[in-house]
């Protein structure tokens, strides 16, 4: 019997002494746990109690960490946890990590009083894993994001089917983080939520020089679901939509547990569907109650996660996906750790002429030989940011280039297509620039500059900052 099996057959069993967890403040939920909860490979399942003092959607919260586990080696890439609440399968977590990481999961809805708690080492786990230790467990029934957190959606892992690895996210492309945006709807009182999801790469889609140039990152970020609510918090039917393969805005017609939608990751690049495969067990409920700073780029909902550019830099290595030796010159994608990754904010106003709209490239210059420019789009105008608003890009620097040699950073218009519409640009912020560290951490942003600066094609460059 493989341990998904057995795990589904003795989620109930092997409960562990608990030492009282004091009642987290503004939630209604308090957990007999234990100060670290330990499970072994082939070991039993490890449960602790909690009690819900009203209804509602429940968060479990924990540092997790598996000694010999690491994202970016191959054969040791992650041990999977299995979830359970009261008997019931809820959500499985991917750790990358031999490090401590906080993590942060639903659990669905739970009614008042004592509920179960299950966890398992589960199928998926590489050869190295032999044990996961989940530190300070907690679980709650916030007061805050219950709406959001009532209608998240059930992501299904990505199987391949029939063909495929049915746990192929436990080693590409895994979820991160999640988050939700809300906005009123066009009915007084109604809201409408979109949920969105961070994954730790994408086999398919954009590559990856790309990505780095145009977004500011390798991770893969997707709206996932978005519905209109009614004044109670219901959903209003009719109004339910996901994001599908091809990047289709589709109508879901598949099934809910209670008002979770179930979809499942059915294309390389992490689109979505609403037919679950019949092969598929890795499910993942993330912890969707927080949502995107305001006037931030989505990236960052990383930034405020450091492990996730670790994870998204280890599995760049891992899968062979950088040049060595790396060379910012090449158009080829570098080692993570010699690029300053710019969040900054612009506009695109209206063309005058008929033609493509521009974009902008980010110029870093140093100070040992400013004749040099280092440009996020490397010359290539499928390369440059069109979109308006915050956005984010990551420009190549030599090895070993540290944040103080930086003597310039510099906004540059250029045309994206076939002539030239020769629209202004306005660039009004950059909000942050870092390096990642030698463990592939974010270090702190050593570059933020207000202003505004114009670029025509008359003036195509400006420069933001100087130290």
């Amino acid at each position: 019997m493989g341990s998904r099996a057995r795990h589904a057959a003795s989620f109930l069993t092997a409960a562990l002494a608990a030492a009282p967890l004091a009642l987290v403040p503004g939630t209604a939920a308090h957990a007999a746990a234990p100060g670290a909860i330990v499970l072994e490979r082939d070991g039993g399942a490890r449960t602790f109690a909690f009690t819900a003092e009203r209804a509602g959607e429940a968060v479990l919260g924990f540092a997790a960490s598996a000694p010999g586990v690491s994202w970016g080696r191959a054969g040791a890439e992650s041990a999977v946890v299995a979830i359970s609440v009261d008997g019931r399968h809820v959500t499985d977590l991917v750790v990358p990590s031999s490090e401590p990481v906080s993590r942060s999961l639903g659990l669905g809805h739970v009614g008042k009083g004592r509920h179960t708690v299950a966890l398992r080492f589960a199928d998926g786990s590489a050869d190295a894993a032999e044990r996961v230790t989940l530190a300070r467990p907690r679980v709650t029934v916030p007061e805050d994001g219950q709406l959001a957190l009532r209608h998240a959606p059930v992501i299904v892992g990505r199987t391949g089917w029939p063909f495929g690895d049915p746990l192929q996210n436990a080693t590409t492309d895994t979820p991160l983080v999640a988050w939700h945006e809300s906005r009123p709807a066009a009915t007084a009182g109604h809201r409408v939520i979109e949920y969105s999801l961070v994954w730790s790469n994408e086999d398919g889609g954009t590559d990856t020089p790309g990505l780095l140039a145009r977004w500011g990152r390798t991770t893969d970020i997707e709206w996932t679901y978005r519905v209109e609510v009614d004044a109670s918090g219901a959903r209003v039917p009719g109004t339910a939509v996901y994001h599908g393969p091809f990047h289709f805005t589709l109508n879901f017609t598949g099934r809910y547990e209670r008002d979770h939608p179930v979809l499942q990751t059915c294309t390389q690049n992490n689109n979505l569907c609403d037919v679950i495969s019949p092969a598929a067990p890795l499910r993942f409920l993330p912890d969707a109650s927080r949502t995107r700073p305001d006037g931030r780029a989505r990236e960052a909902v990383m930034d405020r996660e450091p492990w996730t550019y670790r994870v998204m830099a280890q599995e760049l290595v891992r899968e062979g996906k950088v040049e060595e030796p790396s060379d910012p010159a090449t158009p080829e994608a570098g080692d993570p750790r010699d690029y300053l990754f710019v969040e900054f904010a612009m506009d695109v106003g209206a063309g005058t002429a008929l033609g493509s709209a521009p974009g902008v490239a980010i110029v870093v210059r140093l100070k040992d030989d400013p004749s040099v420019p280092y440009r996020s789009d490397h010359g290539l105008a499928d390369r440059a940011i069109g979109r308006d608003g915050a956005v984010a890009t990551a420009v190549e620097l030599p090895p070993g280039t540290r944040t103080s040699d930086i003597a310039s950073v510099e906004a540059v218009r250029r045309p994206t297509g076939l002539g030239d519409d020769r629209a202004p640009i306005s660039v009004t912020a950059i909000h942050r620039a870092f390096k990642l560290d030698d463990a592939f951490l974010p270090g702190p942003s050593a570059i933020t500059w207000d202003g505004s600066a114009t670029l025509t094609p008359g003036e195509p460059s400006a420069v933001l900052w100087r130290p």
